[in-house]
């Protein structure tokens, strides 16, 4: 069996998986702070039939290696972490995040989650929460009858409580940043979870030293996905795709003419 027709079918799955990759970012191109993702691949294993630096005389070496390669796999995806436009909602309790860092999430199991996505909601206990109804973390309640409610870009949460007419900070909104944000793991749900290819979260106040961005209340941060540059990555999948289908024949066809030499 010729070793091309295995070889062009792992650049056919390969672009299958690269359109795939495509797909899901044009699909979440309206999805508040979404993060594009590119697929990226690596080639297989060589056969070897003599290496680069074989004897081939008494004072003679083979200047390059005798191989063939065995197709490609898909290696992992590269995350775009660039900020999304902004995008202007005029609800107070809408925040983005201008530069580094995530909100916190505390999830149904007890567990923290993390999110760029700052569209959140009173629950009925006055409770900020994201659109599933996960209270953020540290947990921030806007007291019943509270008005005028406003979010700093450092993160301070205020509001005139009744019988008063100065605004009276509640809570402070922390950030969590990460020594790779690329390397967390998408859980649906706008989340984020940590694992040890992130490295572990480090709390801190948006707009400080420690290099979290600042708050934009009114705001929500938009999807990052670039429409022009995923049809483009689509035409060359599709013509890739094309190419190693043509591979395909062209071996079916070595091998048809192969078999007709006797007859």
């Amino acid at each position: 069996m010729m070793r091309s027709l295995t070889t062009a079918g792992t650049g056919m799955v390969a672009q299958q998986i690269n359109l795939d990759v495509i797909a899901n970012n044009l699909a979440n191109v309206n999805t508040t702070g979404y993060k594009g993702q590119r697929a990226e691949f690596q080639d297989l294993m060589y056969q070897t039939y003599r290496a680069a630096g074989s004897s081939t005389g008494a004072t003679t070496v083979l200047p390059q290696a005798e191989q063939v390669g065995l197709g490609v796999e898909f290696s992992g995806n590269a995350n775009s972490m660039a900020n999304g436009p902004l995008q202007s909602t005029n609800n107070p309790l809408d925040v983005a995040i201008i530069g580094e860092g995530f909100f916190q999430v505390e999830r149904p199991d007890g567990t923290t989650a993390y999110t760029r996505d700052g569209s959140f909601k009173q629950d009925a206990n006055g409770l900020l929460v994201t659109q599933d109804g996960f209270p953020i973390v540290p947990n921030i309640t806007i007291p019943a009858g509270a008005g005028a409610v406003s979010i700093s870009p450092n993160g301070v949460v205020t509001a005139k409580l009744p019988g008063s007419d100065d605004a009276t900070e509640i809570e402070t909104i922390q950030l969590a940043i990460f020594p790779n944000p690329g390397g967390l793991s998408r859980a649906g749900q706008n989340l984020y979870t940590a694992n040890a290819a992130s490295g572990a979260a480090a709390v801190v106040s948006p707009g400080g030293a420690e290099g979290a961005g600042q708050l934009r209340s009114g705001f929500v941060e938009g999807s990052n996905v670039q429409i022009v540059e995923e049809m483009v990555r689509m035409i060359l999948a599709q013509r890739s795709y094309e190419i190693n289908s043509k591979a395909v024949q062209t071996a079916d066809e070595m091998l048809g003419i192969l078999n007709n030499l006797k007859r």
